[in-house]
């Protein structure tokens, strides 16, 4: 290397990142055209670990504080570059600072409704959304698996893949569970935290430690729900006439509101003729329970002009007078 070469050769004594962005997990340190000191200070903050590869294998790795750098805290790059001492020269290393911060506030969502089978309602098709934090936390298998080499990475980059696995997981749990829809609607802490322990060994393998996990909503697609709410509401007139009585109700609350043109006055007539039946249904068994009418005694006959019965040889009727 030639005296001019070496002059314009920089050196780093102090390395550092201050995060400028939310959401980078992974920034390369800029290096080029430049050694770093032997000596050197490396400060990692809070929420930060460095790592320092060496012809695309990581090294050593280092956590939170302020660092020298020597062979001491160095060894595993040490090895890699074949020092046998305490080496005295600057040297050429990439420097790799990855977030350990929580990446909160992720997003997951069923983008088609997920088929299963529930012991209630036979088969039906749900959907899902919530969110999800995690943060890194090997940054060895964070590098070889996901960023390599790359200058900077975002957590933007990995949501599909993330949700993508989470959909997929839960595809599973829901298609092996017991569990009815109803109760899982009204159990969603626990299927979160059901969802968390399966999906915890997925991160795990890209480097990541899932933190939480929250399902704020499983729900049925609208045509599904509407069937749902008809059920629901039979339920709960306990029989079918009570139920009929129920939709001819509505039916004419609906009319009402829809008064204007033919086609109010057909839902209304509709409507009319619904709750007519309904009552009639009603009634009918009420009609067919009482008590015949009483009928004229044998012998007896009726008055020519007002109807009343009278005896079968009476000459005037005793009510009106009439001559018989």
């Amino acid at each position: 290397m030639s005296l001019k070469q070496f002059l314009g050769k920089q050196f780093i004594d102090v390395i550092q990142w201050n995060e400028a962005e939310d959401g980078i997990l992974a920034y390369r340190y800029p290096m080029q055209d430049m050694e770093i000191q032997n000596g050197g200070q490396l400060t990692v903050r809070e929420s930060q670990l460095a790592a320092f590869v060496n012809e695309g294998k990581i090294a050593d790795v280092f956590g939170p504080g302020l660092h020298t750098l020597n062979t001491r805290n160095l060894p595993l790059l040490t090895d890699l570059l074949n020092w046998d001492k305490d080496f005295e020269s600057p040297f050429k290393s990439d420097v790799y600072f990855v977030s350990t911060r929580l990446q909160i506030g992720q997003k997951w969502g069923t983008s088609t409704p997920i088929t299963i089978r529930d012991k209630e309602f036979g088969a039906v098709r749900l959907r899902g959304y919530g969110i999800y934090s995690y943060r890194v936390a090997d940054p060895r298998k964070f590098f070889t698996q996901v960023t390599g080499t790359r200058d900077r990475y975002y957590a933007s980059e990995l949501e599909g893949q993330l949700r993508e696995t989470i959909v997929a997981r839960m595809t599973d749990i829901f298609a092996t569970s017991d569990v009815s829809f109803l109760d899982m609607s009204a159990n969603q802490t626990a299927l979160g935290e059901k969802v968390a322990e399966q999906m915890k060994p997925a991160f795990a393998a890209l480097g990541l430690e899932l933190d939480q996990f929250v399902v704020e909503n499983i729900s049925l697609p609208d045509e599904l729900a509407k069937v749902m709410d008809q059920r629901i509401g039979m339920s709960m007139a306990g029989d079918l006439g009570k139920f009929t009585q129920f939709e001819a109700a509505e039916s004419l609350e609906e009319a009402a509101t829809n008064t204007g043109g033919a086609a109010g006055m057909g839902v209304g007539l509709g409507a009319g003729a619904a709750m007519a039946q309904a009552v009639m249904g009603q009634v009918r068994p009420l009609a067919g329970s009482a008590a015949p009418a009483a009928s004229p005694a044998a012998g007896a006959k009726f008055c020519i002009d007002c109807g009343k019965a009278i005896p079968d040889r009476a000459k005037f009727c005793p009510e009106c007078g009439k001559a018989q």
